[in-house]
């Protein structure tokens, strides 16, 4: 069930306006060459990929829902928020996604300087040329650290220096959810739990987070992120049902030549689940006209 009024739907993806390789206006192109037609672009605390998204869909006929993907924190751990078809000149929206970029460089600054202790000299500048005009996060800081032979490749960085627990690592400057949730829900858009499996918790961790994020008014969670196993999918719908959560799907998509990621290619939402464009029930007219 990842199709709405017959239309194949990819809810999650990124652009070079963040960590993706894509320009936005290419990722729209290669989702309509793989029969995706509703898609939302939900790059990293930024919206600046959208105009070019949206033109891009126009021209090849599709929907390009309002996305953004925030960093924010939930005691202590990294989590990820998804914010779908929001009002995207909501001034209280803005104000969030300008004070996650100012976050943004200084976590950046954060990390460079532990990479520089690490013994990568001129990281956060060597990051810099890496992100361009994009959203400065960590996969800029592997890639230049690819660049100067320091590592062999980028997932040795993420496993030695940035992941998790890693000398490079630093979440606190990011928001607890409490903080994104509601801004979102008022611009009018979906809050969403970003792939719940990627972060690791134990069950017992992951339904507390839920339970908690419910509370502050989220009302969804990817129940389908990306390649996964069926007891996975079917684990996760169960927990959408327990909490009362609607149930969005997406590919994670960043580059081509991924196997877990690729636009509109992921296992199905079960029957079972509400999808999260129940709420949107104006879009199933478009397909119509």
């Amino acid at each position: 069930m990842n199709r709405f009024a017959g239309r194949v739907v990819d809810l999650h993806c990124h652009s070079d306006r963040s960590d993706g390789i894509l320009s936005p206006e290419a990722l729209v192109s290669r989702a309509k060459a793989r029969d995706v037609s509703v898609l939302a672009l939900t790059d990293h605390d930024t919206i600046a990929g959208l105009a070019a998204a949206k033109a891009q869909a126009a021209l090849e006929g599709m929907t390009l829902l309002n996305g953004i993907e925030f960093s924010c924190q939930w005691q202590g751990r990294g989590i990820h928020i998804v914010g779908l078809n929001f009002d995207d000149g909501d001034q209280d929206l803005l104000a969030l996604i300008a004070r996650q970029h100012q976050r943004r460089m200084e976590r950046s600054a954060m990390i460079a300087e532990k990479l520089e202790r690490a013994g990568f000299d001129n990281a956060l500048a060597r990051a810099k040329t890496q992100a361009g005009e994009a959203s400065l996060g960590r996969p800029h800081f592997a890639h230049a650290m690819v660049e100067a032979g320091f590592v062999r490749s980028v997932d040795q960085a993420f496993k030695r220096y940035l992941g998790s627990g890693k000398p490079g690592d630093v979440k606190q400057v990011w928001p607890e959810f409490e903080e994104v949730v509601p801004v979102v829900r008022a611009a009018g858009g979906a809050a969403v739990v970003a792939h719940p499996l990627k972060y690791k918790m134990t069950r017992t961790k992951l339904r507390a987070m839920l339970d908690d994020f419910r509370d502050c008014g989220g009302n969804a969670m990817e129940v389908v992120s990306g390649a996964q196993r069926p007891e996975q999918t079917r684990e996760m719908a169960q927990l959408a049902g327990r909490f009362a959560l609607l149930s969005s799907c997406g590919s994670d998509f960043h580059m081509p030549g991924t196997q877990w990621g690729e636009l509109g290619k992921f296992p199905a939402l079960p029957e079972t689940v509400t999808p999260v464009w129940s709420l949107w029930p104006s879009l199933a007219n478009e397909s119509k006209q």
